[in-house]
């Protein structure tokens, strides 16, 4: 039997298994949940009785519900994630070619909220109990209450229309040009970054406390180690973890929030797609998108597994 990360990631693997069966099923149900008859939808509101029992045919819409699933699943198993009704065009390369600019907001932006929020919870936990502390506590709490979609007008104002030091609307491929897709993707990232600035910032702040008041860190102290050493050797050695969890949950919260960041900005991201086909009901396309990003966040919090095994081995043998 297999021990330490590659066990735990062979494990986490399996586990994957039963939770990717119950994620595709409720991915192919969406179709199901959109109003109205989905062969009408495609046909046309005006369409004969006709030309929509023929579209119920073409689509298998005829066939019991599980037998269009297995048969939509053998599909995707071999990448066929289906045909847009609108462009005709396969729904993974639509997806291929918008994700990028997604998969780049997103990490842009957990990387601004990581390097604003981090020092933040430092920063109070330090100075528990002073103004600081009741100051950078009430701007968390400001953080989360904030609509990201209210600051991105805000920013597109301050900085796109009235100093014109970025662009207000548009994305570039990071492949191409590197800084100029992050030059495009600042203000949304920042836009973005709000909500994990705050919960970053609030909780480090309360592991990091809860680590310097533990009988360790008071031995410690006892044995003459400076407040420096204690804090960045041992304080947040320990809560790396901690960080790391709550990082890869914010991946999740980033991904569907950059679905109204991404209509802000018009940004050709897999946010910006998935909004407009629900609208056109465009339902091949719904289902692709659903289901790559359900797979982005279950890979997502199998590398926050795999790290946090990295920062402390005895997780590899517990999970």
């Amino acid at each position: 039997m297999m021990n330490g990360i590659p066990g735990m990631i062979a494990r986490r693997l399996i586990q994957l298994v039963p939770v990717m069966i119950v994620a595709t099923f409720v991915v192919f149900s969406l179709v199901y949940l959109m109003p109205g008859d989905p062969a009408v939808t495609i046909a046309g509101d005006y369409a004969t009785e006709e030309r929509v029992e023929e579209i119920r045919r073409i689509y298998g819409f005829d066939r019991p519900m599980l037998v269009q699933y297995f048969a939509w699943l053998g599909n995707v198993a071999i990448g066929d994630l289906g045909r847009s009704l609108f462009s005709n065009e396969s729904v993974l390369t639509l997806i291929l070619a918008r994700l990028p600019h997604t998969i780049l907001l997103v990490v842009y932006a957990l990387i601004v909220g990581a390097l604003i929020g981090v020092p933040l919870g430092i920063l109070a936990a330090t100075r528990q109990g002073t103004t600081l502390d009741k100051v950078i506590t009430s701007v968390a709490s400001l953080g989360v209450a904030i609509p990201n979609f209210w600051l991105g007008i805000i920013l597109v104002t301050m900085f796109s229309l009235n100093y014109r030091w970025f662009p207000a609307t548009g994305a570039t491929s990071f492949f191409e040009d590197p800084v100029k897709a992050l030059y495009f993707a600042t203000l949304p990232a920042i836009a973005l970054s709000t909500g994990v600035v705050a919960v970053l910032a609030r909780q480090v702040r309360s592991a990091l406390l809860e680590v310097l008041g533990s009988q360790y860190i008071r031995t410690l102290r006892a044995k003459g180690l400076s407040s420096g050493a204690i804090l960045w050797k041992h304080g947040l050695r320990n809560v790396a973890a901690t960080m790391l969890t709550i990082a890869g949950l914010q991946v999740n919260r980033l991904f569907s929030s950059a679905v109204i960041v991404e209509a802000v900005f018009a940004i050709p991201g897999v946010g910006n797609l998935i909004s407009y086909s629900a609208l056109n009901k465009d339902f091949p396309v719904v289902q692709g998108v659903a289901l790559v990003l359900v797979l982005v966040v279950i890979l997502t919090n199998l590398l926050v597994d795999v790290l946090n095994s990295i920062f402390d081995p005895r997780v590899a043998a517990t999970t």
